[in-house]
C-alpha cells in the first residue's frame, strides 16, 4: 500500500506536461537557442507545476478538498476547469511563438482530455487523471517520433510500464474503478492524436 501512494504521488498528473517539454527538448533534432529554450521551460514549470501545486494547497488548506488526488467527484471540478484554462493557453503561447508547434500541440492534447474529463464530471462520472497524464505524454511521443523521425521506442515502453504500474497503483489505492483507468488512458491518447491529426490536416 506504501508503493502504491509513493506512485500515485510521485507520477501525479501535475508531473507530466513539463516531463514532456523536458523530452521534447532534450530529443528534437534541431537547434533551438537556449535562452528561449529555458524562457519556455519556467514558464511550463510555473503554469503546470508550481502554481497548481499552491494551488492545490490552498484547496486543502481551506478544505475545499480532501486530498490533493481529488477523489470525489464535485471537488475535481474547479481544478479540472483551471487545468484545462492552464494548459490551452500555454498551448496558445507556444503555437504563437511559432518555434515549437510539436510542443504546443501536446498541451492542447491535454487540454482536449481535460475537457473531456471535465464533461464526464458532470455527467457525475470521474476518470483516471494520473491514466490521462501518463497516456497523454505516449500520444505525443508517439507523433513526436514520427514526425521528427526519431527511435523513441525504448522511451515509449518505459512509459507503458511506467503506466500500467501507474493504474495497479491507482486501483490498488482504491481509487479508481478498472472503467475509470481504461478510460482516462483511452481519452489521454485519442486526444492527442486528434490534435495532431488537425494539425497536420
Amino acid at each position: 500500500m506504501k508503493f502504491s501512494k509513493f506512485i500515485s504521488y510521485f507520477f501525479h498528473p501535475i508531473n507530466f506536461p513539463l516531463t514532456g517539454a523536458i523530452l521534447f527538448f532534450l530529443l528534437i533534432p534541431k537547434f533551438i537557442f537556449k535562452p528561449q529554450e529555458y524562457i519556455i521551460l519556467v514558464v511550463i514549470f510555473i503554469g503546470t507545476y508550481l502554481f497548481p501545486i499552491i494551488l492545490l494547497w490552498l484547496l486543502k488548506r481551506f478544505e475545499m478538498i480532501n486530498s490533493y488526488h481529488m477523489v470525489s467527484i464535485e471537488e475535481r471540478k474547479f481544478p479540472t476547469l483551471l487545468f484545462i484554462s492552464i494548459a490551452l493557453f500555454i498551448g496558445y503561447w507556444l503555437y504563437k511563438s511559432s518555434i515549437v508547434d510539436i510542443l504546443a500541440l501536446m498541451f492542447f492534447g491535454y487540454g482536449l482530455s481535460l475537457i473531456c474529463a471535465s464533461l464526464f464530471l458532470y455527467l457525475k462520472r470521474k476518470i483516471s487523471l494520473h491514466a490521462l497524464a501518463i497516456s497523454g505524454l505516449i500520444g505525443f511521443l508517439i507523433y513526436y517520433s514520427y514526425y521528427y523521425k526519431i527511435n523513441l521506442t525504448p522511451i515509449l515502453a518505459l512509459l507503458f510500464v511506467l503506466g500500467g504500474l501507474v493504474a495497479s497503483a491507482r486501483l490498488r489505492l482504491q481509487a479508481h474503478q478498472l472503467n475509470e483507468v481504461i478510460l482516462g488512458s483511452i481519452v489521454g491518447l485519442t486526444a492527442q492524436f486528434i490534435v495532431y491529426f488537425v494539425y497536420m490536416m
